[in-house]
């Protein structure tokens, strides 16, 4: 599988572009054999395609399911052994312990819904860590809009974006020199229309999402990001 540009809000800043997030979008070449990738026992368990409470072993479980199936406009998507939360969380550990300004972190779910064709764009969640700069610019592609939640957060038709800052005994000096967080949630291709209540959808999902990875990274006041979405255009 490769992946390619996420769904383009950074489109204006090259290189903030390539670390937007991948796994919005992600321009995936699935290829033959590559959705149901039955090569060892822990996938041979499971049935090709699941649905939204399953996927990426059960991240979206509970009402976020809902949710994916309304933006997606699908019910089945791919089974594959996802990265766990723990698997981001150390990527972000590295990326802050390598003294970058930026990393790349890693892909937490990859959304490949039943039915796509190999180069079609799929959706997902992928969290990296951003570079101070990043929050602040002001350039967003036509259509996309920001919303208040966060150190910053975007939304598009095709999925959202939150950055905030995590403070964690598990980051020595992170007190001093917080680890930045950027997480994105794409949706894929989708006929979903683009309104208000599935742009906020789209920013719910990825708050959901965040929430767990703040608790898995012991954030101190969970990030900055409150228990329930904010949901206000800026």
């Amino acid at each position: 599988m490769t992946t390619g540009k996420g769904f383009g809000m950074h489109a204006v800043r090259s290189v903030r572009a390539r670390r937007w997030l991948t796994a919005v979008g992600l321009a995936m070449t699935l290829g033959a054999g590559s959705v149901a990738c039955a090569s060892d026992d822990a996938e041979a368990e499971h049935e090709a395609y699941v649905g939204a409470e399953e996927v990426c072993g059960g991240l979206f479980a509970g009402p976020t399911a809902k949710m994916v199936e309304d933006v997606t406009g699908r019910k089945l998507f791919a089974w594959r052994n996802s990265k766990s939360v723990e698997d981001v969380v150390r990527a972000l550990k590295d990326g802050y312990a390598s003294g970058r300004s930026w990393a790349a972190g890693d892909d937490l779910c990859e959304l490949v819904r039943k039915g796509a064709t190999p180069t079609e764009p799929a959706g997902g969640v992928k969290f990296s860590m951003y570079a101070p700069h990043d929050v602040g610019d002001p350039g967003l592609p036509a259509g996309a809009e920001f919303y208040t939640m966060g150190q910053q957060s975007e939304v598009a038709r095709s999925g959202a974006a939150l950055y905030f800052e995590c403070v964690t005994p598990q980051l020595k000096d992170s007190d001093k020199n917080p680890l930045r967080i950027h997480g994105s949630f794409g949706r894929g291709k989708s006929d979903a229309p683009d309104t208000r209540e599935y742009r906020n959808l789209n920013m719910t999902i990825l708050h959901a999402v965040s929430l767990k990875l703040v608790k898995a990274l012991d954030c101190e006041n969970n990030g900055g990001l409150p228990k329930d979405p904010v949901l206000s255009p800026k």
